[in-house]
């Protein structure tokens, strides 16, 4: 039998995370804005967090495989940008709801939706002000085992079944049941 591949760097306040911090479940994912994958992975994961509400705790980590899709690292650095104005969580919907715009003007277009400071985000953006955090989680994944995405652990574990609703849905419910 196969050895479970276990995340390297756990949970925590580095993160963002969205449910309770206290929620029995955890799903991780490690994401790449641009991925076809992750954009239909999107509503899956949104259909499961309303499912499983103040059981699950859900957590984004950016993971650009930027030699394939090359707007996914501006687009990491985008939400993060948001971020640091309060509003990733916003930002990384929008993105993936309208994956298919990706580049500097219409994510400049969104922060002024989200009403950020718009200077301040294209600023952040034009210096790579988060180039190392987003370099930092793309290596995280890459020691965790990550080699594509959407990149899912479930309770620090590598979850490698098919993400499709029922079947995740069924992985979650088993664990729950059993805690």
């Amino acid at each position: 039998m196969e050895e479970a591949t276990l995340l390297t760097l756990p949970v925590g306040d580095r993160d963002h995370v969205q449910g309770d911090a206290g929620a029995i479940l955890t799903l991780l994912e490690y994401g790449d804005y641009q991925c076809p994958h992750c954009g239909a992975a999107y509503p899956i994961v949104k259909a499961i967090q309303r499912q499983f509400g103040g059981n699950l705790k859900f957590v984004f980590r950016n993971f650009p495989l930027k030699n394939v899709h090359p707007q996914a690292e501006l687009a990491a650095e985008a939400a993060e940008a948001a971020g640091a104005q309060g509003c990733f969580w916003e930002m990384h919907d929008a993105i993936f709801e309208h994956q298919s715009r990706l580049g500097e003007p219409f994510l400049l277009e969104l922060a002024g939706k989200l009403k950020l400071d718009t200077h301040r985000f294209a600023a952040d953006l034009a210096a790579g002000a988060f180039r190392k955090r987003v370099e930092a989680d793309f290596m995280s994944g890459v020691r965790s085992g990550v080699n594509g995405t959407p990149g899912f652990f479930i309770e620090g574990v590598k979850y490698e079944e098919s993400w499709d609703f029922d079947t995740l849905s069924e992985v979650l419910e088993g664990i729950l049941e059993g805690a």
